[in-house]
């Protein structure tokens, strides 16, 4: 019992535990339960199962607004929010990479998965580093605010320039040091193929595993924006891991619906812009011109569910009976081979 009482980064044990009990649990009745088996997940059991996920977000929320203080459950939500918000770029950056590989719909939602698992280990060294580093040497948070912004005002006058994913760093890593086979073999990452000389069965990954690590690798340069951000909004290592993982927990759940009408949430990213900008300016105001005093933090995430929900808003209103774009390459064009 005096173990589950002590603090670890600045929050009791049984914090943590309850919160990956909660994760584990979830995952577990999501993969072992409702996706047992592979299909396709239509759009509107992806409806369904995020607003599943969302209401968990929210109602854990309310927990440690309850057990934490109004302050950091405050804190917690603007997290969520803005992290909600940022995978929606996630989801266009994820499709094509799916659609370059040619990854059935029925095999997209394991991939999934493990990619989620993998963002979960990965966003916990990220965070716990930074958080390690913003208690030593406060400063470190004037350069997130400045990065924030200068990324905020970037996104701003930036065009539109989809990955390469055919010339990813990754992919031809892989395909240089190991066996990579061209074709889909079921769900798996790795499966036993022809050895082209011998005829003998060898291990070789297949463009599963390929997509996956360009997917997680993804996830890192978009943690470069999201990591900054919640540290912006505060430096509590529990409200800004669980925000981020609550947030992210239930991608794999929307990725479907938004998937199929990513094109119409074009002008989202502007209203994400000026999300970096006013989390990162808030800093400097808060230390510089309110005297040290703290920015309201229900001004704070009024202001960030406002931008948000007007940036959806206008998307869904320019892009009215707009149709669905072209990908650089269909399910039926299997490029994988010129890529390996």
């Amino acid at each position: 019992m005096e173990f589950l009482l002590m603090d670890w980064l600045g929050t009791p044990v049984w914090f943590w535990l309850a919160f990956l009990g909660l994760v584990a649990a979830l995952t577990a009745f999501d993969l072992g339960i409702l996706h047992k088996e592979d299909r396709e997940m239509g759009i509107g059991e992806s409806l369904k199962l995020s607003a599943f996920y969302i209401g968990i977000a929210l109602l854990f929320g309310a927990w440690v607004w309850a057990q934490k203080g109004a302050d950091l459950g405050m804190k917690y939500y603007t997290g969520f929010f803005i992290e909600k918000a940022l995978s929606i770029d996630n989801v266009f950056v994820i499709s094509l990479i799916f659609t370059y590989f040619a990854i059935p719909r029925m095999y997209q939602y394991r991939a999934l998965v493990w990619g989620i698992i993998a963002v979960i280990v990965l966003r916990g060294i990220m965070i716990a580093a930074g958080a390690a580093l913003v208690q030593e040497f406060y400063w470190l948070l004037y350069i997130f605010a400045a990065f924030l912004v200068a990324t905020g005002i970037k996104m701003l006058f930036a065009g539109d320039k989809p990955m390469d994913v055919a010339n990813n760093p990754a992919v031809k890593f892989i395909s240089n040091r190991m066996r990579v086979t061209p074709d889909l073999h079921g769900q798996k990452f790795f499966a036993k193929v022809p050895d082209e000389k011998t005829g003998k069965l060898v291990r070789a990954a297949t463009p599963l595993f390929l997509a996956l690590v360009v997917i997680n690798l993804a996830d890192l340069v978009f943690a470069v924006d999201s990591v900054p951000a919640i540290f912006a909004i505060t430096t509590d290592t529990f409200i800004v891991y669980t925000s981020n993982i609550m947030a992210i927990l239930g991608l794999r759940a929307l990725y479907f619906a938004l998937a199929a009408m990513v094109h119409r949430f074009h002008y989202l990213k502007y209203a994400l812009a000026l999300v970096l900008v006013f989390i990162g300016t808030k800093i400097f105001v808060s230390d510089f011109l309110l005297g040290g005093d703290k920015f309201p933090p229900v001004a704070s995430l009024g202001v960030t569910f406002g931008l948000i929900l007007g940036g959806i808003l206008y998307s869904l209103w320019k892009t009215r009976g707009a149709e669905e774009p072209d990908w650089p390459a269909s399910t039926d064009e299997r490029r994988v081979a010129d890529a390996l």
